[in-house]
């Protein structure tokens, strides 16, 4: 098997494969309130999801979208269905568990204190991880059985979408 070395940009790409809506990650501003605490200035509690290509849609709804959009756009072929197939399987699945450890965490963290609130962030960016784990070998399979032309195309896809990526989240720091 013949690996594929992850330059920064790459990984980034990968990243952007599973984004995850941070919206959740965060407890909103009633949160802070409730607990007699002074809420968070207006700017800092405006949630990342408004630079979301499609705010308010659900995690299924999303990964759908974005394997049309992908398949489209590496041009996979009838040949390449099976490796395709493969990897959209582990686009879904990764989605569902990441649906599921957000709305474990939305449920929870009203209750939780400082310390746990950082502990459950942590539990959701390991999560996101061991996903991320499981998305590059089914890649690999889909990458591996393209021609060198499509293998070309589909760096120049990932690279253009990291750009992107990269280039939304500067402007969300900028503010």
């Amino acid at each position: 098997m013949r690996l594929i070395p992850l330059s920064g940009v790459a990984s980034v790409a990968v990243a952007a494969l599973l984004y995850i809506p941070l919206a959740v990650a965060q407890p909103p501003q009633t949160a802070a309130v409730q607990q007699g605490a002074t809420p968070p200035p207006p700017a800092a509690a405006a949630s990342p999801m408004a630079d979301h290509p499609m705010p308010g849609k659900n995690a299924e709804e999303r990964v759908e979208r974005r394997i049309r959009e992908l398949h489209t756009q590496l041009q996979i072929t009838p040949a390449e269905e099976q490796q395709w197939n493969e990897f959209a399987d582990v686009m879904r699945e990764n989605a569902r568990e990441m649906d599921r450890a957000f709305l474990q965490r939305a449920q929870q963290y009203v209750t939780m204190n400082a310390v746990q609130n950082m502990q459950s962030y942590e539990q959701i960016s390991q999560e996101h991880a061991n996903r991320v784990q499981k998305l590059v070998p089914a890649f690999q399979n889909l990458y591996d059985a393209m021609p060198d032309q499509q293998k070309r195309l589909t760096d120049q896809v990932f690279r253009a979408n990291a750009e992107k990526h990269m280039q939304r989240a500067a402007q969300s720091h900028r503010g």
